[in-house]
Parts: structure tokens; sequence; C-alpha cells
């Protein structure tokens, strides 16, 4: 099997977060790799472990797993944990034309790497930390004109007859869906718990290839990217007003009383 995952570098959840000239500011905050990601990249690794007859991926096991990235240089920084986790490789498509980018021209953008590797399967997160939009599967899925299994809190393969099968969860239960290869893959955070990586993983990493990609180099023209090419912006963005401060209730016989119409002045009740 070759399998891609893509994976994004995200401002960290816990950095104060900002506005700039409309978009996001990431250059003044720590960056991270989208931790939802890291499932996907644990569920690539584990369908490989057992679907190899040396549990591993890379030259010799009929399998690889090669993560694919659009974002600045300093992504290749959160690449490089993915790449210590497991992963054999990674494509990381860059170009100053990019920034501003809305989710149509991520998934513009991803689609022309995926169409030209040949993969048989192709995993995402549900969505990343920054954006909370949830798109990008499907995006990829109607450009690349393939099967999209979402929202799997499980996922096997039939290598024999090249068929993925998923426990996809939805809010009313569980259904069993399959498609055959090539498709794209969701996973959700309890599909599994990612692996910490090894110091051995983390030293490999430093030797693995992370091959650096420009529109130019993708067939893209910067017209197809960036603030320009949005279909929406954002005109203006506050800051979080402060937390007011609380209400304190003492109790002299009435504080029930006082919490009950409390919470049906704020129609909790």
């Amino acid at each position: 099997m070759k399998i891609a995952v893509c994976v994004k570098q995200v401002p960290d959840s816990w950095a104060e977060k900002k506005m700039a000239g409309g978009v996001l500011d990431r250059a003044g905050v720590d960056a991270v790799l989208n931790d939802l990601d890291e499932y996907a990249i644990e569920a690539a690794l584990a369908l490989v472990e057992a679907n190899s007859p040396t549990g591993a991926t890379g030259e010799g096991s009929g399998h690889s797993i090669t993560l694919i990235s659009m974002g600045p240089e300093r992504a290749s920084e959160s690449i490089r944990k993915g790449l210590s986790m497991g992963a054999d490789d990674a494509i990381l498509i860059t170009d100053p034309a990019l920034g501003g980018s809305d989710s149509l021209a991520t998934s513009l953008v991803l689609a022309q790497v995926l169409s030209a590797g040949g993969y048989d399967l192709i995993f995402c997160g549900t969505e990343s930390t920054d954006a909370r939009m949830s798109v990008i599967p499907a995006m990829l899925a109607e450009r690349l004109q393939i099967s999209q299994l979402t929202f799997a809190g499980a996922v096997s393969v039939d290598t024999t007859s090249a068929t993925a099968k998923i426990s996809r969860v939805t809010d009313s239960g569980i259904e069993e869906m399959s498609a055959a290869f090539p498709a794209v893959i969701s996973v959700i955070e309890k599909i599994n718990e990612p692996r910490y990586p090894s110091f051995k993983g983390i030293m490999a990493a430093k030797k693995k290839i992370i091959e650096s990609k420009s529109l130019s180099d993708i067939g893209l023209s910067t017209s197809d990217v960036g603030s320009d090419a949005a279909l929406s912006s954002v005109e203006d963005a506050q800051a979080r007003p402060p937390r007011s401060a609380g209400i304190k209730l003492v109790d002299e016989g009435n504080a029930g009383t006082a919490l009950a119409e409390f919470l049906a002045e704020k129609r909790v009740i």
C-alpha cells in the first residue's frame, strides 16, 4: 500500500491567538503539529503494521507512508514529529503566495500533489485546531474523484481486493462502510492513542527526506491561491473581552432559590 497522510502545522492550542491583516498571526506564536493529525498518522502506521510481514514500512515491506503538508518553511519542524513516529518521508508545499489561502485553495494544492503520487489511501484528521471546519477530506475526495470514508473510529483493509473498511461514528450510532482503493479516510480522535516518538525514531527522522515544492513545481499559479483567490475574508476582528467577575452567593437559607433564579434568567433551566 502507498499511503499519504495530510498534516498541518498549527498554532499551539495554549497560545494566545491574534489576527493580523485579516488572517491568523502564525509567526508570532509557537507552532506544533495539529494533534488531530497525529491520530491519522497513527492509524496509517497501525494499518501498515497489521498488513506487513515485518510490521514496518519502507523498502522491502511493500508499504510506504508519506506526509503531505502545505505551509511555510518552519512547518518542516512539525513534520519531523510525524516522521519520528514512523512515517517514511514527506512533501512540503511552501510558497509566499500561499499566505491567506482558504480551504478551497488548500484542497486544490493538496489534491494536485496527491493526484501525482498515485496513493492507495489518503488519511486525514477530522479537522485542524486552528480552523475547526472539517471540510478538507471531503474536498480532496471531490477534487480527486475518489471515495471518501469519513469519521472513522476503526479502519481495516483487504489488500487482496484492494478495499478499505471503516466503522463510521455518527450521532445516531455506528455505520459500517467500505470502498475500493483509492480512497480518502478521515479519523476521529477516539480511534487510537498516537505513539510517543522514541529516541531512535527521533534520530532516524533527522535523516528522512522532506521534499519542498513550490507552486510552479506542482503546476499551479499564484492566482489560484492566497487572499485574493479566497472566497471569504475577515473584515474586522477584535480580541475577546476580559471575563467579568462572577456572582457570589452567600447562603443565608435562600441560596438555592437565588441560584435557580439565576439559571432561569440565563435560560439554562
